[in-house]
């Protein structure tokens, strides 16, 4: 099958959050299936062009409908971890892509539109006709209605669309403007059925668009299906899900264990399996070498993540003070896309600058974040939702046991040592349901004392979590299964 994935992001080259991960490792598993996978994407001028190899310009002179003119581009060819990735550069006044920062900007909704237009433009003049065209969030919902109410009657007329909704939050709601800039009439698609925002009327909402127009819609996780299908968490689009609900479903996401694997880590200090387990704690030394923490018998609770509101910033914030006041060390690695949210962790860092058992590292480094998860005992993920969480999944691979809330992906992946309705050797974790203080002590406090009283219990938990198999090969055969669904 020859699947194109129009996406914003593909880690390593281009990653804000999860959506790059996902893109590449499920691009990577696909392609080892006997597929044929090609990734198109925006040239940010912030990409990591270290990590394309042979990067080099393979079509020139692609003109992109832009209103009522043409934007000149072209279009650069490049492996990317073994992946083919095209790249689409604007030749514009307006710098679509050359802004130091793949998103934030007033014509976010304006730049992926062009990006849309300008992506099946160019499978259009390159002849290329997959089987499967896969978009991903907000950004590229225009790519399925531009697909069946302009390209089709251009010759494109086999391709069908599977459309993920990795986040809900951005669902990219603008003036009318946008669709006429693609060249669409706003009047056939401003209305309740199509385009039209579902309590914004003079709006259309992009992701909106997607879900419509594609042949088939997923989110990252089951349970996240069910939360922004039923829930508030939908943000304003259930009654559509539930209009296209027999297009619908969730693929809970899996991470990359050519990536992410303590067997074959790079970036940790000691390799280590489940059968080899000792070997974690040479990690937990080089963290605190590292970090300039004191070595004493202490468990490290840590957490890895973006800092906003989703991902809970203020139990965060709260969890640091509890952990150093119940005998734990406390590592952090993370930062804001909000400049308040990064000054009030900055404040904290400052504050607890000489205690050794505290570390907060206000910013991303991705060899940083192999070496927490390598050595630290737990990781908190205390998210206000989650449409799937990749942060818990990796933990587990390297048999650090996740204190997580009992919400989308998290609660698809985290089973509770003491209340799960399991099997003892399939619990792998503590979870806790309300989004408050209270709540969070009680997990962590139910984790820190099995790490004290009952070490060997908690070694089957670490050990029940590397066992778990959370690779993409599971979610690559869903895809499949869903691909050939919507070809036949």
């Amino acid at each position: 099958m020859y699947i194109i994935m129009i996406t914003p992001e593909c880690a390593p080259v281009a990653k804000v959050g999860g959506l790059g991960d996902v893109i590449q490792g499920l691009s990577r598993e696909l392609g080892l299936r006997g597929n044929a996978v090609e990734i198109i994407l925006p040239k940010y001028d912030c990409m990591r062009y270290d990590r394309i190899w042979g990067l080099c310009k393979t079509y020139s002179d692609l003109w992109v409908p832009y209103h009522d003119q043409h934007i000149h581009c072209d279009v650069y060819f490049g492996f990317v971890e073994g992946l083919k990735c095209f790249f689409i550069e604007s030749h514009s006044d307006k710098n679509f892509f050359d802004r130091g920062l793949y998103y934030g900007h007033h014509d976010d909704c304006e730049r992926f539109a062009f990006f849309c237009r300008a992506a099946l433009e160019f499978m259009l003049k390159s002849n290329k006709h997959p089987d499967i065209i896969h978009c991903h969030d907000w950004q590229t919902g225009l790519v399925p209605v531009l697909l069946f109410d302009l390209y089709a009657s251009m010759g494109m007329t086999h391709q069908r669309v599977c459309y993920t909704l990795h986040n809900l939050k951005h669902q990219g709601v603008n003036g009318e403007h946008i669709l006429r800039q693609v060249g669409l009439n706003p009047a056939d698609y401003m209305n309740q059925d199509r385009l039209q925002d579902n309590f914004n009327h003079q709006a259309i909402n992009l992701m909106k668009g997607g879900i419509v127009y594609a042949n088939f819609v997923t989110t990252v996780s089951p349970r996240y299906a069910e939360e922004i299908k039923n829930t508030d968490l939908g943000c304003g689009l259930q009654h559509t899900l539930h209009v296209h609900s027999g297009k619908f479903g969730g693929v809970l996401n899996g991470i990359d264990y050519n990536v992410w694997n303590p067997e074959i880590d790079p970036h940790i200090a000691g390799r280590y399996s489940v059968e080899t387990i000792d070997d974690k704690y040479r990690n937990k030394k080089a963290l605190r070498r590292r970090l300039w923490l004191r070595d004493d018998f202490k468990p490290v609770v840590a957490v890895v993540s973006r800092l906003d509101h989703q991902k809970g910033v203020g139990l965060i914030k709260h969890a640091v003070q509890h952990c150093l006041g119940h005998g734990c060390q406390f590592v952090l690695l993370g930062s804001s896309p909000d400049p308040n949210v990064n000054n009030e962790f900055w404040a904290l860092k400052h504050a607890l600058n000489d205690n050794p058992d505290c570390h907060l590292e206000i910013s991303y480094n991705e060899e940083l974040a192999h070496l927490i998860y390598a050595g630290a005992d737990m990781i908190l993920v205390p998210s206000a939702f989650e449409p799937c969480g990749l942060t818990q999944m990796i933990a587990m691979k390297y048999g650090t046991v996740p204190v997580v809330r009992n919400t989308g992906g998290l609660a698809d992946t985290v089973f509770d040592a003491d209340y799960a309705p399991r099997p003892y050797h399939e619990r792998n974790g503590y979870v806790f349901n309300d989004l408050d203080n209270p709540g969070l002590e009680s997990a962590l406090n139910r984790a820190v004392g099995m790490w004290n009283v009952y070490p060997q219990y908690f070694r089957e938990l670490m050990a029940n979590g590397m066992r778990y198999d959370y690779s993409w090969n599971h979610p690559a055969e869903h895809y499949l299964n869903i691909y050939n669904y919507i070809t036949e």
